[in-house]
């Protein structure tokens, strides 16, 4: 079954390739643009620490990939099973605190990393909805909080308010069912 992480994953990914300093790592004064996207995924290891494995060239991968190996990985992350190569390396990390109910949480970089992204739970809230004729009308709809930490010496606010509105508008606009 597909959970929301994968989709998130995919949106990251996709708006890595338009904000290409989030995909990045500081190393000494230089910042160390990444031409590829090893994501990293956080993975609670029942409150005994967590481990962030690695989806490695997660921008050559579809949806259904993306999902399965996030699982695979997870499920390996928490049976202390993954090899070290698969611990290290990441370009991007997402944290799922949503999992575990939190409504706002603001992750902590990942370093040398620049960014991390948290997702919190998704929950039915009312929101105001444009109707058919132009008219709005307060609905009941699935909502969820994206939250940013990053590093200011690799860009500012403006950027990574921009990165965060291009996953909002690919996980809006993207034609899932072509990668389901």
């Amino acid at each position: 079954t597909l959970t929301y992480l994968p989709f998130i994953a995919r949106a990251i990914v996709d708006a890595l390739a338009e904000f290409p300093n989030l995909n990045a790592s500081i190393e000494g004064d230089n910042l160390i643009v990444h031409n590829y996207v090893d994501l990293g995924v956080a993975v609670d290891l029942q409150f005994q620490g967590l481990l962030v494995p690695v989806v490695r060239s997660a921008d050559s991968k579809r949806l259904r990939a993306i999902a399965r190996e996030i699982f695979d990985l997870a499920t390996r992350a928490r049976s202390r099973k993954l090899t070290p190569d698969e611990i290290q390396g990441g370009t991007f990390t997402i944290s799922n605190n949503g999992s575990a109910g939190s409504v706002l949480t603001m992750p902590i970089i990942n370093q040398p990393q620049v960014a991390i992204l948290s997702t919190d739970a998704i929950v039915r809230k009312p929101v105001v909805a444009q109707l058919s004729d132009g008219s709005e009308s307060i609905a009941i709809h699935p909502v969820g909080n994206l939250a940013m930490s990053w590093d200011h010496r690799a860009f500012d606010g403006a950027y990574a308010a921009g990165f965060l509105a291009k996953i909002k508008q690919v996980l809006e606009t993207q034609d899932w069912s072509a990668e389901i």
